[in-house]
């Protein structure tokens, strides 16, 4: 018992300190995310599967980066409520001077356009045997020998995406601010 209260213990610490990201069970509805530009150092995209609650399967390209800092990010998402209509929840930060800055960070969409430039990039490495980046998420549901590419660095912009879930060992939103009103609000 000792060795596994000792192994719960180090995976606790390790998420607090954003070593790891937590994986969860994915709800049914995407969201919108857009962003100025997105310089991200150690990247690797890969394929994977993303559960929901009811046991449904999703699948997903996931973005990851071991370092992030984002221009203008603008996140939103319609929830629609019985009677009263759609809400829209939306959140904005990193538009000042102080962007976005994220370390760990997964990102798992289905839709993605963007301007990207890629900095010695290797196209088809197996998923498990990427260096670059911050490797497959625990918990995720992809196949380590599989198709994937890694960078040093990528930098995108103009980015409007459509995603499932986004995990980060840290995310400091700086100016953030989030709103909620009645109707269709989205970012893009």
């Amino acid at each position: 018992m000792v060795p596994s209260v000792a192994a719960t213990a180090a995976i606790g610490v390790a998420l607090s300190q954003g070593a790891l990201a937590a994986s969860f069970s994915v709800s049914g509805q995407q969201f919108k995310v857009s962003t100025d530009r997105l310089d991200g150092t150690g990247f690797v995209q890969y394929g994977a599967v993303d559960a929901q609650k009811d046991g449904k399967n999703v699948p997903v390209a996931v973005s990851a980066f071991s370092n992030a800092k984002i221009r203008n990010l603008c996140q939103s998402v319609v929830v629609p409520v019985p009677v009263f209509g759609d809400v829209s929840m939306q959140l904005r930060a990193g538009g000042g001077d102080t962007p976005v800055v994220a370390k760990n960070l997964y990102i798992d969409l289905d839709q993605l356009s963007a301007d990207a430039t890629f900095s010695n990039i290797n196209i088809g490495v197996a998923a498990g045997s990427s260096t670059k980046g911050p490797g497959i998420k625990e918990g995720d549901k992809a196949d380590p020998g599989s198709f994937a590419q890694e960078a040093d660095k990528a930098v995108l912009t103009g980015v409007k995406q459509r995603a499932w879930a986004t995990t980060a060992g840290t995310f400091k939103l700086s100016g953030l601010k989030m709103s909620v009103t009645k109707g269709k609000n989205e970012c893009y």
